[in-house]
């Protein structure tokens, strides 16, 4: 199976248009790789236990990003109609400081298992332009629907290190099915047509996977007995790790907190991220790092453990 690769130079709105109405780098549905998971959970249902927790940030957050839509009337009036000003979610926040946009996961204690996978998608929209949700979680081998729902032009440019990439355009109000066959944390997505829309997927081979609710809560649960090491992930701060066991029939309680300071040192592994005030960068689709694509270490980055 053929793969090419669409190399871009900045060329103008046309030239975006052009690109992402061409669908460069997209691959037919019937190519999307199958995954070979067992049918049954490997382990009794009935002696597991849960983990929950929630996600706290100390510290002045930094300042709100607003994003200059004006290149977009009707996504800017979208936000107008309802009196926001859409704005990059650096760290975003609730009134009590409770961290949400963050993906734990079950990073060490499920070596040898293999999971079903899970047979609803997940979901990530396009509204106003802006990725919802801005961070999303999925299963090695679990449909992953990309969707737009404003109807303008956008191409979902995902940029993995360890997946195939792929880059396809979505003229229309439409869905979109991939599936990412691989294991990775985090993986990039953007839109070339609208430079302020980015987001990321964290990839696992099991089901214990979360994003952080706007109260900051997650839920692990139906996990086997045993010794754990949770590892929370955010865009801006970083990762922390923490270690848990899960006893049959029991709650396992987790709070991640993440620091101020942590905002000028946080390294989390993942591609590089597009600048989405640089309007004037190429669109050399610098996501393609592997083989001529960089030499990006995508697990450096300091951890802090707890």
């Amino acid at each position: 199976m053929s793969f090419s690769r669409c190399w871009i130079r900045w060329g103008g709105a046309a030239a975006v248009a052009a690109v992402a109405a061409a669908g460069c780098n997209d691959a037919p549905d019937d190519e999307m790789p199958d995954v070979d998971a067992p049918a049954e959970m490997p382990f009794d249902e009935d002696e597991a236990g849960d983990v929950q927790g929630v996600v706290l940030y100390e510290g002045d957050p930094p300042e709100p990003d607003p994003l200059d839509m004006a290149s977009e009337p009707d996504c800017q009036a979208h936000w107008e109609e309802q009196g926001i000003t859409p704005h990059r979610d650096l760290v975003r926040l609730s009134e009590d400081g409770e961290l949400s946009n963050v993906f734990i996961y079950v990073r060490e204690g499920l070596e040898g298992m293999e999971f079903p996978i899970p047979g609803e998608a997940s979901l990530i929209d396009q509204v106003g332009c802006r990725f919802t949700p801005s961070v999303a979680s999925v299963q090695a081998g679990q449909q992953m629907v990309f969707r737009n729902s404003d109807g303008l032009l956008h191409n979902i440019n995902a940029t993995p290190q360890d997946n195939r990439p792929f880059n396809i355009s979505q003229p229309v109000n439409m869905d979109s099915e991939r599936v990412f066959a691989q294991p990775e944390v985090m993986i990039p997505i953007r839109c070339d047509v609208h430079g302020w829309m980015r987001g990321y997927v964290g990839v696992v081979s099991h089901p214990y996977h979360a994003v952080s609710a706007d109260d900051g809560g997650f839920d692990l649960s139906t996990l086997p007995p045993g010794d754990y090491v949770i590892e929370a992930w955010h865009s801006e701060l970083g990762v922390l790790e923490e270690s848990v066991t899960v006893e049959t029939g029991e709650v396992a309680e987790v709070t991640f907190t993440f620091e101020e300071g942590m905002l000028a040192t946080a390294n989390p592994p993942m591609a590089d991220p597009i600048d989405p005030h640089d309007h004037h960068h190429p669109l050399d689709v610098r996501a393609m790092r592997n083989g001529a694509h960089g030499d990006h270490d995508h697990h450096a980055g300091p951890v802090a453990r707890h």
